[in-house]
């Protein structure tokens, strides 16, 4: 259980008021408008909901994204392919 959680990277989600995110852990950019931005994380897939979205700085090799607009939702799911942290961790 532990070796799971070690390989893991950070996650983390810092929202400066609800106009300003950084993000780390982020692996992948799934889409992006200006009213939704879709990322998968280490942690699972995080939809970001709001208005006049931008993506500012977008890190890949890093895993770092941030973006500013007007924010309003924050939104995780498990991810399928992998089957989410705790399907590998009670296997």
């Amino acid at each position: 259980m532990e070796d799971e959680l070690s390989r893991i990277k950070a996650h983390q989600l810092m929202l400066e008021n609800r106009e300003r995110l950084h993000l780390t852990g982020v692996t992948d950019v799934d889409s992006f408008d200006e009213t939704r931005v879709v990322v998968n994380t280490e942690l699972g897939e995080l939809t970001i909901g709001g208005s006049d979205l931008n993506i500012l700085n977008l890190d890949t090799e890093n895993g770092a994204l941030t973006l500013e607009g007007q924010i309003v939702s924050l939104f995780y799911t498990e991810t399928a392919a992998g089957g989410g942290l705790f399907s590998r961790l009670f296997k």
